[in-house]
């Protein structure tokens, strides 16, 4: 299904979110997060600033995952014997931009990146009851990796959104897979096995 990539940010964004508002406490983000006051966003900081407060997780990259490209065909068993050959999908990378805006200065922002860090390293992995969108009911596990960028690269992120530099991470974000729409290919039932018996003649010693 070519739905996948929004499907992992949903899953991702409806974590985020659980993990916000089950931060309770005198200086938890409960109350910052269940009231309405601030969201996670799939927007990009700049859109965000001035509109929104909360996190914006923006997906700024997608790539191809080479070390998955000889991936075999998926095996799928048919009702009547025998099975098909499902063709492997595009294998993606995602990376995305996690940045916190509040007005309420960098107390409340590193607040917020610091429960994004603390979530995603007791929970890299996603799967099950966890999965949004077309990836609900599946066997689908994304994983989340915390990359380091280096300051050019990081830089060169914030040119392009042509803003001022935001405390922010990134994360990078496997298994999104793109379903090739060729059709499967169907390989029969094996039936019965013959064996065979034969002499080896040679040349006389």
């Amino acid at each position: 299904m070519y739905t996948s990539i929004i499907a992992t940010s949903e899953s991702l964004r409806e974590l985020l979110r659980a993990s916000f508002r089950a931060d309770v406490g005198p200086s938890g983000l409960a109350s910052l997060f269940s009231g309405g006051v601030m969201d996670v966003s799939l927007a990009t900081p700049r859109e965000m600033q001035g509109q929104q407060q909360g996190l914006s997780m923006w997906l700024y990259r997608v790539v191809r995952d080479d070390t998955r490209l000889n991936d075999p065909p998926v095996q799928r068993p048919l009702p009547g014997g025998g099975v098909e050959l499902l063709p492997p999908p595009l294998p993606l990378r995602l990376h995305y931009l996690m940045t916190p805006l509040v007005n309420g200065g960098p107390d409340t922002e590193q607040r917020i990146l610091g429960r994004v860090l603390q979530l995603f390293h007791m929970q890299p992995e996603l799967s099950g009851a966890d999965l949004r969108g077309d990836l609900t009911g599946s066997h689908a596990r994304i994983h989340a990796r915390l990359e380091a960028l280096s300051l050019d690269e990081t830089s060169r992120v914030w040119e392009a959104l042509d803003g001022t530099f935001q405390l922010s991470v990134s994360y990078e974000v496997t298994l999104a897979n793109i379903d090739n729409l060729l059709q499967p290919v169907r390989a029969p039932l094996v039936e019965s096995v013959q064996t065979g018996h034969a002499v080896i003649v040679g040349e006389p010693a």
